[in-house]
């Protein structure tokens, strides 16, 4: 092929390949680039550009956003492409052709984290990021690591596999829900502290009610006390503007399935560069590795698709603007909960304090219990969303709309719930 009718092509494949989705919300975007970002939360014309950049199942309300996400069909689109390249012959595309793309994902995950592109691991989601570190640290037996009950439970099963293996003790502080402040989260954390501890292991925000954590000042607070701090940021990286400067941790895990809008099976783990050498990776890698981040994706054989388009992704999340998507997600936030919580027997046990929330909503009803609730939301109104119980404290439902999520599927949500919360139990 003659390199003009080379690049021809290519050209053609490249825009065959765009999407005018996305260029309807870039343009959407740019008209309102001038605005404040709590007006645009309520331009609905905006978001009906941002809405058919994706391709979901519309014939169901997905407010379990905070599980997994869909990616807009342009991610989609990419990652597809990927697939078919690395498949024409696996070993010579894979590992010459694709496998170089993920510096640029490396740079660009850098660059919208602020920190060194040499403190970044693109792994498969924030549970093997997170582990790798807490299996990787050299700990010995009465060493204290303090978590919060309401960590995420695979975060805590691997500290427990460490207390049954090495004999380091765990201590899980709890905290009221909804907290009364920041600082009281501090004082419980800095409350459980003693001689021995060596990490301190917090959420960015919770998995359970979105409660955002004063990271910056708990990280801060610990490195005055020679202790590590590991952040769990599974649910914030995307789901509201901040830089590592602003967290000031030493080891950060992340999901980009999530609120990044990556493809499935995609995450990012910081470590600070000179805490890289200390920690063995979960699978092996060289000694001349030590102090290479790339020691952690040392994983085997595994698809350069799925982390290749993670760029795409982050191209999208650019877009939109992450305060705006922030703002957008406290608006539909409190336009189920500021209707519901007037309700009998409602409690909404995440903060409005926009410092210690964002997307994350929660609702608790007294006597119905939340699982049966959700399965009668999903088997009669087509609503999909997640019960949370933690035992002894709270029971109720995690509610996560997304970028693409509707007025309408929110209001719908509103009125069956204020149906069952009105008729006092769930109607058979």
């Amino acid at each position: 092929m003659h390199r003009r009718s080379f690049l021809g092509s290519a050209a053609a494949l490249s825009a065959a390949f765009s999407s005018n989705a996305l260029l309807q919300a870039k343009d959407a975007v740019a008209k309102v680039s001038d605005r404040p970002a709590d007006s645009v939360a309520r331009d609905e014309d905006f978001w009906f550009n941002v809405r058919h950049a994706f391709t979901v199942d519309r014939n169901m309300i997905n407010l379990n956003n905070g599980g997994v996400s869909p990616a807009p069909k342009i991610v989609m689109d990419t990652e597809i492409r990927y697939l078919e390249i690395e498949n024409l012959n696996p070993s010579y595309y894979m590992w010459n052709v694709l496998d170089p793309g993920i510096e640029t994902v490396r740079r660009r995950l850098a660059e919208t984290f602020g920190c060194d592109t040499e403190e970044v691991a693109i792994t498969r989601n924030a549970s093997e990021a997170l582990e790798n570190v807490q299996m990787g640290m050299s700990l010995k037996a009465g060493d204290e690591v303090v978590t919060t009950n309401q960590d995420y439970g695979r975060m805590i099963t691997t500290w427990q596999q460490r207390e049954r293996r090495d004999g380091i003790v765990l201590k899980q502080v709890k905290f009221q829900v909804p907290p009364p402040s920041m600082e009281y989260l501090q004082k419980q954390i800095e409350a459980a502290i003693t001689p021995k501890t060596k990490v301190i292991h917090i959420c960015h925000i919770t998995n359970r009610t979105g409660q955002i954590f004063p990271v910056k000042s708990i990280c801060q607070m610990a490195r005055a006390r020679g202790i590590e701090t590991v952040v769990d940021g599974a649910h914030a990286f995307a789901q509201f503007p901040f830089k590592q400067e602003d967290l000031d941790c030493d080891y950060y895990g992340t999901s980009l399935h999530k609120w990044v809008l990556a493809p499935i099976g995609t995450g990012m783990l910081y470590v600070r560069k000179s805490k890289i050498g200390s920690i063995y990776p979960l699978m092996a890698a060289p000694p001349e590795m030590k102090d290479n981040i790339r020691k952690f994706e040392e994983i085997g054989t595994h698809p350069a698709s799925q982390r290749n388009a993670i760029t795409e992704a982050l191209d999208f999340h650019d877009s939109i603007g992450p305060e705006r998507k922030a703002e957008r997600f406290r608006y539909l936030r409190r336009r189920w909960s500021n209707q519901l919580r007037e309700l009998p027997g409602v409690k909404i046990l995440n903060s409005d304090d926009p410092e210690q929330s964002c997307a994350i909503g929660f609702i608790s009803i007294a006597n119905i219990d939340s699982h049966k609730l959700a399965e009668y939301l999903w088997a009669k109104h087509r609503i999909w969303t997640v019960a949370i119980t933690t035992p002894g404290e709270y029971d109720g439902l995690r509610i996560t709309p997304n970028v693409y999520t509707t007025l309408e599927e929110v209001d719908t949500f509103i009125n069956v719930m204020t149906k069952v919360i009105k008729n006092g139990s769930i109607p058979t």
